[in-house]
């Protein structure tokens, strides 16, 4: 179980049009100029947007991998830490933060392609 830091990066080309954009510590994800997620090398950890019953939800059930990070209107960001993730697992989580982010036609045309 884990995933590196180059793994999760690799990831991110399954999704159309994500963009890495360095923010000083950390890397910012976005589609379409919107973001859904931060990646922070040093310390191996990935901030997902989320909704907030999801948030409750996974530090619920595994704080060892999953912490709050904040909320945002009807979103709850939750850090994940990747040594404690398998792949097929953080890849739903940041499909579903892609997801929750990107436009509806971008999101329906890549589920189409799916």
């Amino acid at each position: 179980m884990g995933v590196s830091v180059d793994e999760f990066l690799e990831m991110l080309d399954r999704l159309p049009e994500v963009k890495q954009t360095p923010g000083g510590d950390w890397i910012a994800l976005k589609v379409r100029g919107k973001g859904f997620g931060y990646l922070w090398e040093r310390t191996e950890t990935v901030g997902l947007k989320a909704t907030i019953e999801e948030q409750i939800a996974l530090v619920a059930e595994r704080p060892e991998v999953f912490e709050p990070q904040f909320t945002a209107g009807r979103f709850g960001w939750v850090v994940v830490r990747l040594a404690g993730i398998d792949a097929d697992e953080l890849f739903e989580l940041v499909t579903e933060a892609w997801c929750l982010t990107a436009p509806r036609q971008l999101v329906a045309a890549h589920e189409a392609g799916h």
